[in-house]
């Protein structure tokens, strides 16, 4: 079940633990996606706080927010970007997306199966996605104080190979969050030294959330579904015997 938009942003915009979340998790898209000159550039959920380092440079940038959730106008002070849509169903056109985040949006997600074949479809040749999902085993996760305690957590493996069932090939991986989910100002002034530190240790280990980088496969995986049903019918009366007329 996906989180309210009013919540999302109480917590990344009015709050101190928010904003430091909000500027790790940044901090690490920004490394691995230096810039997006000319590209369409798109996030899912309520990825806007990773948005804003490419509304100079990209060719388009949109906020796709699902109805459960809410949508809010954004970025403040500058032209909307921020758009309402159905969870599996965006307004966008098939292989249009050269960057895609996800951030709050498949591990609340009612349909995830569905919704990775929306990200899948919208993706373009050579374009990737970041999905961004809290840890199983990190503190984030355990924590119902942040965002990051909602929904199902993954690990490593799990997400990996939740991802590849959908045509989607991982190609690297990080993590974030590696400060506890506290309000106490010691760990809030020591983050920055947490995040830098954090990077040496194994990702599935200690990362509060952790940040999958793919690819998009092409053809696509076949998957069973209506075409499959279509030729193999369930024939209802299958097993019973003609029916045999009687002389009158």
């Amino acid at each position: 079940m996906h989180l309210d938009v009013l919540d999302l942003k109480a917590f990344y915009y009015r709050s101190t633990l928010g904003r430091a979340a909000q500027r790790a998790v940044r901090d690490r898209v920004v490394e691995l996606w230096p810039e997006a000159k000319g590209q369409t550039v798109v996030g899912f959920g309520f990825a806007v706080p990773l948005l804003r380092p490419y509304l100079a440079d990209a060719r388009r940038v949109t906020g796709l927010m699902p109805g459960p959730q809410g949508v809010m106008a954004w970025p403040v002070g500058q032209k909307n970007v921020s758009v309402l849509c159905e969870e599996t169903l965006w307004p966008l056109e098939t292989g249009s997306v050269d960057k895609l985040l996800v951030m709050h949006g498949l591990e609340t997600s009612d349909h995830p199966f569905a919704l990775l074949q929306e990200c899948y479809r919208v993706l373009g040749p050579g374009g990737r996605a970041l999905f961004i999902v809290p840890n199983r085993v990190g503190l984030w996760a355990r924590s119902d104080r942040t965002p990051f305690g909602y929904g199902r957590p993954y690990s490593l493996g799990q997400l990996e190979a939740l991802l590849k069932s959908h045509g989607l090939i991982p190609e690297r991986h990080v993590g974030a969050l590696y400060a506890p989910p506290s309000h106490k100002r010691f760990w809030l002034r020591t983050a920055g030294f947490w995040e830098k530190a954090g990077r040496r240790l194994p990702t599935v280990v200690a990362g509060g959330v952790l940040m999958v980088e793919v690819s998009k496969q092409i053809p696509a995986p076949k998957r069973p579904g209506l075409s499959e049903a279509v030729r193999r019918p369930l024939r209802i009366l299958e097993g019973m015997k003609t029916p045999e007329a009687k002389p009158i």
